[in-house]
């Protein structure tokens, strides 16, 4: 499985000894607000399993995240293919980070080197972005990436209840026209290995 390193990061594959403070993630209230109710740690643990055998089928798809200086994990990071049912098909980019690590600019940084694996590597045309209309905070990420909207593609999450977190934003990003590379928060736009 490939890796992908920027100045302060590590998108790495996952670890036993992620799924504790993975789980601490999605159960806590905040870190779940934009995206539905807290997991178990069974669906927790389950969707890592998922994460693993979606990277092994497709080569892509959802990296660990640990700071390179200290070895914390500190959340997830990538690709994943776009759910069925929605009005646009694609590969999507997404971040979580437990809420320690807000604010210190490590979304953007792991997901600029998230992009530039998908457009150098994978070749991928475009990649797309989706959040609800009120996650602000993420939508931020976005247009730092380089990332825009067209309200016309705005849609409301057939898979949502009624509330908050059914309209939702869509962004896009091109290969093509893309401004720069897409490097890391801190210069460098990451590097790969394996």
């Amino acid at each position: 499985m490939t890796e992908l390193r920027t100045d302060r990061l590590l998108l790495r594959p996952w670890r036993a000894s992620d799924l504790a403070p993975w789980a601490a993630m999605n159960a806590d209230p905040e870190v779940r607000e934009h995206l539905g109710e807290p997991l178990t740690r069974e669906q927790s643990d389950a969707s890592v399993a998922a994460f693993r055998a979606d990277f092994d089928r497709r080569g892509y798809g959802w990296w660990a995240v640990e700071v390179r200086d200290t070895g914390e994990f500190i959340g997830f990071a990538g690709l994943d293919e776009v759910e069925d049912g929605l009005p646009f098909t694609g590969v999507e980019i997404g971040w979580r980070l437990a809420r320690p690590s807000w604010g210190r600019g490590y979304a953007t940084e792991a997901a600029r080197a998230v992009l530039a694996h998908g457009f150098d590597t994978l070749a991928l045309p475009e990649i797309l972005a989706v959040t609800t209309a009120a996650n602000l905070r993420s939508q931020a990420v976005m247009r730092r990436l380089g990332m825009t909207r067209n309200p016309a593609d705005d849609f409301d999450d057939p898979t949502a209840p009624e509330g908050p977190l059914r309209p939702n934003v869509l962004f896009r990003i091109a290969r093509e026209g893309r401004t720069g590379r897409a490097g890391a928060a801190n210069g460098s736009p990451g590097s790969l290995s394996s």
